[in-house]
């Protein structure tokens, strides 16, 4: 899911998965000039036209997230508990799954954008847009931009030198635990200002949002990738679903529920060919998850399916692609 001009995901849809940061100096040079605020101006910060890599931006320093400077190693960083031998403590990670890099300032040479999450022990997770440049040899935090509370990305793209995200967010009457309005946000990196320029309502989310591709099974669990071969698909089309489990095709109804994201699947039909041993059991496997999903969401462009059964739950992350010929 990473590439340097990532363009809009062909769903047009990542809880996001789905998922905080800091206000201070940035770190001196080497040669031990301090780069004041968050960005030095253009020409003493811009000296390299090459955009930092995902693999430096794991190991940066941001500002512009709470109240500390926050330096990640291999893509986190754990703060202080907040009460003297407890648990909660502010926790700051890197969306690994999310790239982007244009010339947003117009000077000519690259910045990277990152997307950080936040978490502070509680159910609210605060998400980060950070713009990211050179000074020499050093990666700098140009600007930062919160996103907000349990923000869902459906897609993300750069349209110019403008960081353009369909997102899915809490709408004036949505509780905070099911955000159900679609907009399509875009800010412009001016100075050491990262500004949100324009916020279009795109309408309320639905199951004709995943339409239109084909959805390829990524990860059984967070932690757990799906194997690559072989490939479990997933297609809805008017009030229903269908694809590859595997081995077998299957089909069946699906229905939305009161709160946004609530999804219900029906009873599931599918062919009987014979399949190797280990190939069924994973087939049986993804058929048990689906049959008992019981929410839809979305994470960077991925669609995220969470499932419980009995006492047991846990969530598939699908990722789109163009819709065969023969599929449409």
């Amino acid at each position: 899911m990473i590439q340097i001009t990532r363009a809009r995901a062909s769903a047009t849809l990542s809880s996001t998965l789905v998922l905080t940061l800091l206000l201070g100096c940035a770190p001196s040079d080497p040669g031990g000039e301090q780069v004041e605020g968050p960005a030095a101006d253009d020409e003493a910060i811009s000296t390299s036209p090459e955009a930092p890599s995902l693999e430096e931006l794991a190991t940066a320093t941001y500002q512009g997230v709470g109240e500390e400077t926050v330096t990640l190693v291999d893509g986190e960083w754990e703060g202080e508990p907040f009460v003297e031998g407890g648990a909660s403590r502010p926790v700051v990670g890197l969306v690994e799954d999310f790239y982007l890099a244009s010339d947003l300032n117009g000077n000519g040479n690259q910045e990277a954008v990152a997307l950080l999450w936040t978490s502070s022990g509680g159910s609210g997770t605060f998400d980060y847009l950070a713009a990211m440049g050179r000074k020499g040899d050093q990666v700098v935090n140009l600007a930062t931009a919160e996103l907000g509370d349990r923000v869902k990305i459906r897609s993300y793209e750069i349209d110019g030198d403008q960081i353009v995200l369909e997102v899915v967010q809490a709408g004036p009457d949505d509780a905070a635990c099911c955000p159900g309005q679609k907009m399509r946000r875009t800010w412009a990196l001016n100075g050491d200002d990262l500004a949100e320029v324009s916020s279009k309502d795109l309408g309320r989310v639905s199951t004709a949002d995943l339409e239109g591709v084909e959805w390829v099974l990524r990860r059984f669990a967070w932690d757990e990738p799906a194997p690559e071969e072989p490939e479990i698909t997933l297609v809805f089309r008017d009030g229903m679903i269908g694809g590859s489990s595997g081995c077998n095709r299957f089909n069946s109804a699906v229905s939305e529920g009161d709160m946004p994201g609530d999804l219900s699947v029906g009873l599931i039909a599918g062919t009987r060919m014979a399949c190797p041993d280990d190939i069924a059991a994973l087939e049986t496997r993804f058929l048990e998850a689906l049959e008992s999903v019981n929410q839809y969401s979305f994470m960077v462009g991925s669609l995220v399916l969470n499932w419980s059964r009995e006492d047991v739950w846990n969530t598939m992350i699908f990722e789109p692609r163009p819709l065969a010929e023969d599929s449409e």
